[in-house]
């Protein structure tokens, strides 16, 4: 094996040579439609769950299966996988995402992907998260926001075909001045204004969230086919102009 080739692997970097399969059928991406170039880093979930993801799930289960990331929840409780690491302030990060739900008897869980201060920055009980997408299984709507301090949200949504198994791809772009959100290469909002942004280095955590510890829930999934992580060092190959999401506060905040 090459040098950079087992340096690559060990980051969770898959070299283009290895990809573990064709894409699936879906939506085209971010990356491609705005010519980010090239991911520096990469997970594309081949062989077992690396070590660089924390997983919490007491009653479910977290591993890579058929190549995904795959969260698995029990009938109650939230599942999640964090990357560790020491963040990026900036960047681009997109994922390839779907979800299914068994059974609609009981409480319906919350898919969420999130930005999250990395390492042992102090969390504020969310309030300087940023959601790639959140939305409630069964439904149609993929919401989006970012929060700062001290209870400060920005929110948006986009209508989208949320059936068991539909891909889907969420990005987020974070500058030192803007944000933007983008589904399926589509660029849905961007955030400006100067107190919505927090300018803290973020990692990536994926959540099957219920909302409470002991309600009983219809048990789903949420799989993940890849994630990248891409540098600002190439400009948008066109416009990200778009609305501005709604501005509003975040009541959880600590």
């Amino acid at each position: 094996m090459a040098a950079g080739t087992a340096a690559a692997l060990t980051l969770g970097i898959a070299p283009a040579s290895q990809a573990h399969h064709a894409d699936p059928p879906g939506p085209v991406n971010a990356q491609t439609t705005y010519d980010w170039g090239k991911p520096i880093w990469q997970d594309d979930f081949v062989g077992g769950l690396k070590d660089i993801w924390r997983t919490r799930s007491p009653h479910g289960n977290v591993r890579n299966q058929h190549g995904m990331l795959t969260l698995n929840t029990g009938k109650r409780g939230s599942v999640s996988a964090k990357l560790k690491g020491t963040g990026h302030e900036t960047g681009r990060w997109e994922i390839r995402l779907r979800s299914r739900q068994y059974g609609h008897d009981h409480g319906h869980y919350k898919v969420r992907t999130e930005l999250v201060p990395a390492a042992k920055r102090p969390q504020n009980c969310g309030a300087r998260n940023v959601a790639l997408n959140s939305y409630t299984l069964g439904g149609n709507r993929a919401h989006h926001y970012i929060r700062s301090l001290p209870a400060n949200q920005s929110t948006s949504h986009t209508g989208l075909n949320l059936g068991n198994d539909r891909w889907h791809t969420f990005a987020v772009e974070v500058t030192e001045k803007r944000i933007s959100w983008f589904v399926d290469a589509h660029v849905i909002s961007t955030e400006t204004r100067p107190e919505a942004l927090s300018n803290v280095p973020y990692t990536v955590r994926f959540t099957m969230l219920a909302p409470n510890a002991d309600k009983r829930m219809n048990p789903s999934r949420m799989q993940m086919d890849w994630l990248r992580y891409f540098t600002l060092r190439k400009p948008n190959s066109q416009s990200v102009e778009a609305p501005l999401p709604r501005s509003g506060s975040y009541a959880d905040a600590c």
